[in-house]
């Protein structure tokens, strides 16, 4: 269930209750794509830097090692020791991302990224997955369409998706009573699609949303399109959705991407960036992007930001030059650190937009943030 708490012109602050406890939002999910965060962050980490959730990919997880083995542990929380929300997303991805499918009506037939065997993906099968990996918010099976100016292919994206969510809601409801509160049973989110085309946008919201989904998620952005781009779908898409369950805008993205999205009205994120990036000694501070393996940090004494209260920074005192010699020499330490202090850096920035909310100060807060920070 997801409670509109408060809001400040079209920022909001909201409540989403799940099994596993409950999630504020705005809210930001780092990802575990095949049960961990990469780095070596511990989930133990992760929950002391602040994190409310974490992501796990239902592709990924179904190869190796399998959803009936995690089932068969107890299920992704047990099996992870993370007491905390999960959310899987539904392999949909795969579709966009992987080269050599086979798309049809029914669903995707895939080549292992790993051994090269044959898998196939519909929506059932990935209800399937989701339910046996026992995440608490499931994502309907949907088409992400490649970032091309094509109105046939992304129109044809949108009617799969479309017929893939009804089937995905008619499995899931086999398994669960929709009536039943969501704080006793895992959630179905529906994707919105369309591309950067109003129409199809349009029509695939009015389809998804009058499906009955537990939240809703716009898909099919930050493949490839501008920020200008994505920030139009987003005003021409957002206030439309309703407005007493969850947005959800997925695999998104920087903290600049964040921020206008957030005040446009969205109130879930998700992405790789922050931990990818901090593997390659890219360091988010509160004044912008460093590069902490160029030579200029080799000598310097100060810490990765020292307006930051992350362990790295606040607790161990790790300065910069320690951590531009960790990266130069390949010690896997450099990663960990940097993504301990780039996943804090999210968490902060997200507990910070929540209080601005609240105080009815988000632009302001907006504003003098990126005024430091590009």
């Amino acid at each position: 269930m997801f409670t509109h708490q408060h809001q400040d012109g079209k920022a909001r602050v909201g409540l989403l209750q799940t099994p596993h406890g409950d999630i504020q939002t705005p809210v930001f999910m780092p990802v575990a794509t095949r049960g961990a965060i990469k780095a070596s962050v511990g989930f133990d980490e992760l929950e002391n830097l602040g994190a409310q959730i974490s992501l796990g990919n239902t592709y990924h997880l179904h190869l190796r090692p399998g959803s009936k083995l995690i089932k068969k542990m107890g299920g992704l929380h047990k099996w992870e020791r993370w007491n905390k929300p999960i959310l899987t997303d539904s392999g949909g991805f795969q579709v966009f991302s992987i080269q050599g499918k086979k798309i049809t009506n029914d669903g995707v037939w895939f080549n292992s990224h790993i051994n090269g065997d044959l898998f196939y993906l519909d929506a059932e099968t990935s209800m399937q997955i989701q339910i046996e990996l026992g995440s608490d918010i499931l994502m309907a099976f949907d088409e992400c369409p490649p970032n091309v100016p094509d109105f046939v292919a992304i129109e044809n994206a949108v009617n799969k998706t479309t017929a893939w969510a009804k089937r995905s809601i008619d499995y899931f409801a086999k398994q669960y009573d929709l009536k039943t509160p969501t704080t006793e049973r895992p959630q179905l989110f529906g994707i919105i699609q369309g591309g950067a085309f109003e129409e199809l946008r349009k029509k695939s919201l009015q389809e998804i949303t009058s499906l009955p989904f537990d939240g809703f998620a716009m898909g099919g952005l930050a493949v490839g399109e501008t920020s200008e781009v994505m920030y139009q779908v987003l005003e021409e898409i957002v206030e439309f959705m309703p407005e007493k369950k969850a947005r959800y805008l997925m695999g998104v993205g920087t903290p600049e991407n964040l921020l206008e999205a957030i005040e446009r009205g969205v109130d879930m994120f998700d992405c790789v960036l922050p931990a990818r990036n901090a593997r390659h000694g890219s360091v988010f501070t509160k004044k912008g992007v460093i590069k902490i393996k160029n030579a200029k940090f080799a000598e310097d004494s100060s810490v990765l930001d020292p307006e930051c209260k992350c362990e790295v920074c606040a607790e161990k005192k790790c300065t910069r030059s320690y951590i531009h010699h960790l990266l130069k020499v390949g010690e896997s330490l450099g990663q960990k650190y940097a993504t301990i202090h780039n996943l804090f850096f999210y968490q902060e920035l997200m507990s910070n937009a929540r209080n601005a909310i609240f105080e009815n100060k988000y632009k302001e807060f907006k504003n003098n943030f990126l005024e430091q920070y590009l």
